[in-house]
């Protein structure tokens, strides 16, 4: 079975975009030494992406090269805007729909964001990792990492990693029912 990575980056408050959904403060993080917080062996490492609509928007809206051309990436969205080469909507049924995406062979699945889907999926118990990067800066408002209220899980710190641009990654792993 896969495992559902979350791989996010937040602020010290717990916000992971402006409120408007933008990402401004995180394209403008200075990081001089270039580190990639570990991106590049998360993209090795996983053959499909899951992100929100509004997610999926702001990419679109940076009007860049689309960023995962080697893995299959699906939208939840309440639209479907049209399958592309490596791109599906999932409009209905989205937790059967991603449980049916984890049970599938192959490498592991990157839970993007936004906030809402990171909800759903924590409720519904189907993330099996977290590595948030926290970055320093506080924006006081802005749309959460987790913006309804999850039901109580525990977890299990696996690494932490401060970087000299102030940045803090820590990775966690859901603990199973017979380690609580």
């Amino acid at each position: 079975m896969k495992k559902i990575i979350l791989y996010i980056a937040a602020s010290l408050d717990g916000r992971i975009a402006e409120p408007d959904g933008g990402l401004e403060w995180l394209t403008g993080f200075p990081n001089p030494e270039k580190t990639d917080y570990g991106y590049k062996d998360l993209l090795v490492s996983v053959d499909t992406v899951i992100m929100g609509g509004r997610t999926y928007r702001e990419f679109l809206n940076m009007d860049v090269i689309w960023p995962y051309p080697e893995q299959m990436t699906y939208v939840v969205s309440r639209h479907d805007w049209g399958a592309k080469e490596n791109i599906r909507f999932i409009t209905d049924n989205v937790i059967e729909t991603i449980s049916e995406l984890r049970n599938k062979a192959g490498k592991d699945i990157w839970l993007v964001g936004g906030g809402e889907l990171i909800s759903m999926l924590l409720t519904t118990n189907l993330i099996d990792e977290m590595r948030i990067c926290y970055i320093p800066i506080i924006l006081g408002r802005g749309i959460p990492l987790f913006p309804k209220q999850a039901k109580e899980s525990a977890w299990e710190l696996t690494e932490s990693k401060p970087y000299k641009s102030g940045a803090l990654m820590v990775e966690y792993r859901k603990k199973s029912a017979q380690s609580s």
